[in-house]
């Protein structure tokens, strides 16, 4: 079943044409990877499927229901949690403050579970957003979206200017929410990291679709990943470095 479903998105910012009939698909229960250069438009492409930057043409279709052009709060009240890039926490609340802010939605996931699964927000709960490393906002804005318990977690670039023992620590997250039946939809830089725990993968270039397929067939074309996702030589190994 998908969960979410795009269907040739044409999305502009202004007068400028930044996707060009972009389709993809979230099925249920899995983790899917949107990569690509800078600029090809894949936060664009997340920011449609929420309603942030809303399609002139196409559909999105979320949970089976027509939701182009909703508003993003009336999204993630199906069941969308979003972590958008710079994480976008509040700054000036304190981490247990953070957390108490979403809605209460039943499900697995609450306050005291998120703080065993980041020990490191227990020990800074008192301390403000702003006080925050890198790593831990990240953390913080991940706990946030788990604590919605939603059916789609959708994650733009989660290890953007970490350390590389913190990005395999929330890509550890990450494959932890799918392993509650989660579905992940994961835009990222890090494209040997990202392959190698999604099931399928995406690639844009020049905000149209020039991949779409298994992860692992993608990651075992050495030339492809270079030439279409900019990819960095990275591998875990080197995240364990």
């Amino acid at each position: 079943m998908n969960l979410i479903e795009a269907e040739g998105l044409q999305t502009y910012y202004g007068k400028s044409h930044i996707l060009h009939g972009v389709g993809l698909a979230v099925r249920e229960g899995e983790i899917v990877a949107l990569l690509g250069r800078n600029g090809a438009g894949k936060s664009t492409t997340l920011r449609s499927l929420i309603g942030l930057t809303p399609p002139r043409e196409g559909k999105v279709l979320t949970f089976g229901q027509d939701t182009t052009g909703w508003l993003p709060h009336r999204v993630v009240a199906l069941g969308v949690g979003f972590v958008p890039e710079g994480r976008k926490i509040f700054r000036n609340l304190t981490v247990d403050e953070n957390l108490r802010v979403p809605m209460d939605r039943p499900g697995p996931w609450n306050i005291e579970r998120v703080y065993k699964l980041f020990p490191r927000l227990l020990e800074r709960q008192v301390n403000k957003g702003g006080q925050l490393s890198g790593g831990e906002q990240e953390m913080l804005a991940i706990a946030r979206a788990l604590l919605l318990n939603p059916r789609v977690m959708i994650l733009d670039e989660p290890s953007q200017g970490l350390a590389p023992l913190i990005v395999r620590q929330v890509f550890e997250v990450i494959k932890a929410a799918r392993g509650e039946g989660m579905s992940i939809l994961l835009v990222e830089q890090n494209v040997r990291a990202a392959v190698e725990i999604a099931d399928r993968a995406y690639v844009l270039e020049h905000g149209s679709m020039a991949y779409e397929g298994p992860a692992a067939e993608f990651a075992a074309d050495e030339e492809r990943v270079r030439a279409l996702a900019g990819a960095s030589a990275e591998s875990w190994d080197d995240l364990d470095a």
